[in-house]
């Protein structure tokens, strides 16, 4: 019971000190996943990387999805020259492969998220969730700004780059 409340309590905070980070633009409408990355600033990476994969008018469609987005930091954390080798056409497949890894073909909220064990990637496997110490993980990567609203979806920002089994 404890952790639940916990877990709860963390999702509430994060929503309360993360919600300036929704993106909105000048009619108040919300910008789709590929603009509210774009414009943040700290996915300059990922946005290359789900250009270099072909991946934008799909990540700019209706969806709904969500999307486990690694940072820059969390790029950097990959082996020196990963991102290089990815981002090359001929690893394209591999690339496709890693960032569908981190999106679910659903609109899954913070709230929704804690009472899950587990969600099917766009990619074909699976990510596992659960709560430790307090924090939300998906898989070894800890979510650190949770419910980026976007027209298409929802962003839970993480710390460290997903790779598919």
């Amino acid at each position: 019971m404890f952790k639940k409340l916990s877990a709860m309590l963390f999702v509430i905070a994060a929503i309360l000190t993360f919600s300036p980070l929704v993106s909105a633009d000048q009619h108040g409408m919300k910008k789709d996943i590929v603009d509210v990355a774009a414009e943040n600033g700290s996915f300059t990476t990922l946005v290359a990387a789900v250009k270099a994969a072909g991946l934008v008018d799909t990540l700019k469609s209706k969806g709904p999805f969500t999307v486990f987005a690694p940072t820059d930091a969390a790029f950097a954390k990959l082996p020196a020259g990963t991102v290089d080798m990815l981002l090359k056409p001929e690893n394209k497949d591999k690339l496709v492969a890693i960032l569908t890894y981190h999106v679910v073909a659903a609109k899954v909220m913070a709230a929704d998220v804690v009472k899950l064990d587990s969600a099917d990637t766009v990619q074909g496997g699976k990510v596992m969730i659960m709560v430790k110490d307090g924090k939300v993980m998906i898989n070894n990567a800890q979510v650190v700004t949770a419910d980026v609203k976007a027209s298409n979806g929802v962003i839970h920002v993480i710390d460290t780059v997903l790779m598919p089994k």
